[in-house]
This record gives C-alpha cells, structure tokens and sequence, in this order.
C-alpha cells in the first residue's frame, strides 16, 4: 500500500509540474523575473504535495546566508535539487548539463541562469565553470554545488569532485557547508519515496583563504560526520 501511494502521489506531482511548467511557459519570453516566481510556486507545490500526499516534512537547523558564498551541500536525493530554494531569494545551482535538456524544465533552469556544467568536460568544462561563476556572485546570488556530483545512498560517501575546490580558491568565497538525511525519505528511485522528517543542518561557514586540500579535508569531514549523526537520528526516529 505504502508503495503504490507513493506511485500515485509521484505522478500527480509530475502532472502537476508539467501542467504548471506549459501554463506558464510564456515567462520564459520575458527577464529572469518574469520566471522565478513559477520556479518558486513548483517547489512550494512539491512540498505541499508531499506533505498531504505522503507524510514528508522538513526543518532547517541554522540559517543560510542569502549572499555571494558556496554552499556545499551532501547530496542524498532530488529533495535538496530544489529544496534550498526555499532558503534562498535567487540561488544559482551548479548542476549538470543534462538536467538543461529536459523539455520545458530545462528550459526554465536556463532562463534562471543556472551553472550547467559538461561532467565529462574535464578541466576544460572547469574552467568554463569558474568564468561564467562570477556573473551570479555579481548579482548577490550564492552558489549551490553538490561536492559528490552525483546523489549518494544514506550512508555512503565518495570522494569531493576538483569543482569544489576550484571555486572555493579561484573565486575566494567563504564555503557553508550543509549536512541532510534526505535520502531516508527520497531515495534515488523515484517512485520509492516514504514518510519521514527531512533535516537540513547549516554547519559553521569555513572561511576563505584556506589551503585546497585542507579546504576539501575539512569540508567532507565536517558534512560526512554530520549527515551521519542525522542520518541516525532518522532512523531511530522511523524505528519508533
């Protein structure tokens, strides 16, 4: 029963994505501003419906700076692909190029400007990335990356990608860390989700200046032990 609610609640949400996306698709003629609302109203629709629809409910401990710094995220399922703009005015993703290819949904990532980038691109998709990075911090908007590159299963790790680090010492900005247990709830499938409390924990911000490797040491240490310690708390909270 718990899985073919989550069925039906994930295509009503795909239907009501899409219905809102093709509604509105005249935004995408007009600025930024025209279109940003509707990115907003997709995710507070997201949250709404998964809370009704299925038990799925979050808090944020700590608060995100609204400002130019990286915000360096664990990344445990498409929950915190939209998520964090709930936290934020106009923030800017660094994210895969193949999520701007989706009909109408990629279109309204690049209408905001997102940092699409080629994983496959090697230093020259890199370099890339740390020119056009300086555009949104220009305009106050912080940037969001996912150190892993990919989602990872609760309770696994990989190792930090060059990205990361590249930003954190070319454009000399400070680096929130952020720790979640998202994937308890929102697993990689994507008809698998299930009840549960979503935590997103804002950790102290590592300032600017340090040494690349002690910058990416510290920033996995500090995420990993802390999505661990939430990661527990979800499950003993579910077991209960």
């Amino acid at each position: 029963m718990a899985s073919l609610r989550s069925v039906i609640v994930t295509l009503i949400w795909l239907a009501g994505c899409l219905l809102i996306c093709t509604l509105f698709a005249w935004t995408l003629l007009g600025p930024a501003s025209w279109s940003r609302p509707i990115s907003r109203l997709i995710v507070r629709f997201t949250h709404w419906l998964f809370r009704i629809g299925l038990g799925i409910t979050y808090e944020i401990r700590g608060t995100l700076p609204d400002r130019p710094v990286l915000v360096a995220a664990k990344h445990q399922s498409a929950w915190e692909t939209f998520g964090f703009c709930l936290f934020f005015e106009n923030p800017c993703y660094v994210l895969k190029q193949e999520l701007t290819w989706i009909p109408l949904f990629g279109w309204y990532l690049k209408k905001q400007r997102m940092l699409a980038i080629d994983r496959a691109g090697g230093a020259k998709a890199l370099r890339a990335l740390l020119a056009r990075a300086r555009a949104p911090l220009a305009e106050g908007r912080p940037l969001i990356i996912f150190p892993e590159g990919t989602r990872v299963p609760p309770g696994e790790a990989r190792p930090y990608h060059p990205g990361v680090a590249a930003l954190y010492q070319s454009l000399e900005l400070p680096c929130v860390p952020v720790a979640l247990n998202s994937g308890l709830v929102w697993p990689k499938p994507l008809l698998g989700k299930r009840p549960g409390h979503v935590v997103v924990e804002v950790l102290p911000e590592i300032p600017a200046g340090l040494d690349r490797k002690v910058f990416v040491a510290r920033l996995s240490r500090e995420i990993e032990a802390a999505s661990a310690r939430l990661l527990e708390d979800g499950r003993t909270a579910q077991a209960r």
